[in-house]
Parts: C-alpha cells; structure tokens; sequence
C-alpha cells in the first residue's frame, strides 16, 4: 500500500479508477501506440479493474480500506498480454488481448466492486484489455489492430494502482496496493 501524489481532494466528490498498470517495456509501446493512433485519451497503458467513478470525498478512506483488504485477500498471478481484439461494431475499440490472468483480474474486479461506494451498473460484462485505439477513424482502428497483432508481453502483477482526477487534470495514481498483502 504505497501512498503516491494524487490529486488534492477539493469538491464535494472525486472521480477515481483501479487499474493493473503495464510495466516496462511493454506499457510505453502500447501507450505510444495509442497516441499515434490519435485516440484523444491520452493515459498510461493499464488493464482496467474498476472504470471511472465518481464518489463522495469522504468516502475516499473506507474505499481505499477496501482496496486494503481486496488486495490482501489476493495473491500476485501472471499475465500474458497477446495479440489484438476488437469490439466493434458495438464500440470503437481495438485492445491488446489478455492470454492469461483472465480468472485473476475477473475476480479482482468483482471484488473491488462489492463495496457499495463502488458498485456501478455496468454497460458490458466486464472483458479484461489493454486498449491501444478508441473513438479514432476506422483506417487507424485497423492499424492498431494489425500493427500489434503480434505484441506478446508476460509479466507478474504484484500490484494494482488507485488513480483519480480532479475534471481539471489527467488521470493521476494515488496509490498502490499489492497483492498479497
């Protein structure tokens, strides 16, 4: 549980999201690799956990106690990143697929969920990814699909990070939580 710069809590409420980040080297290529294919969310490559929520300042610390004890309750797993995928025609978006530690971040996600300042209804089941395009013209969807076809990453997840933004700045982490305790 490394407490990190976040940013400064003012307002009534925070947006926030849980992510497993990408490491070196892998997580720059697929984070360069979205920006050349001029998607305007410019952030860190990450398998999302939990996506953007709002919730009440003040519920902050019994989130983060949660995060605690989720963390805690789950050991470190393997992830293989592999290949490509796509959503479309339902959404435009191509991803780096998960190959392996598909289980482990089901079962994070699930359990980060259960808080009930967390809980959100969802648009789609939940589908573990590291998305590389979205909402870009279909000819740099396409790209990214087939330039990363190949893209094979295989790592340990150790950690997985609280990150949070104010509406003024970009995503920033808060802090991490390892696994395991």
């Amino acid at each position: 549980m490394d407490r990190r710069d976040g940013v400064p809590d003012t307002g009534d409420t925070i947006e926030i999201g849980i992510a497993v980040d990408i490491p070196e080297p892998w997580g720059e290529t697929l984070t360069r690799r979205r920006v050349e294919a001029g998607d305007p969310q410019v952030v860190p490559a990450h398998v999302t956990l939990l996506g953007p929520t709002e919730i009440p300042v003040r519920a902050l610390p019994a989130v983060e106690e949660h995060l605690a004890l989720v963390a805690a309750a789950h050991l470190p797993f393997t992830l293989h990143l592999r290949g490509t995928g796509t959503f479309r025609p339902v959404t435009q978006v191509v991803f780096v697929a998960v190959a392996a530690g598909i289980s482990e971040c089901e079962v994070l996600a699930a359990a980060i969920n259960s808080a009930p300042e967390l809980h959100r209804e969802a648009r789609f089941p939940y589908h573990p990814h590291v998305t590389v395009a979205q909402d870009v013209p279909p000819e740099a969807l396409d790209k990214a699909y087939e330039d990363l076809a190949e893209f094979s990453a295989l790592f340990e997840v150790e950690a997985f990070t609280l990150f949070s933004h104010s509406g003024a700045t970009r995503w920033q982490p808060r802090r991490d939580f390892r696994l395991g305790g």
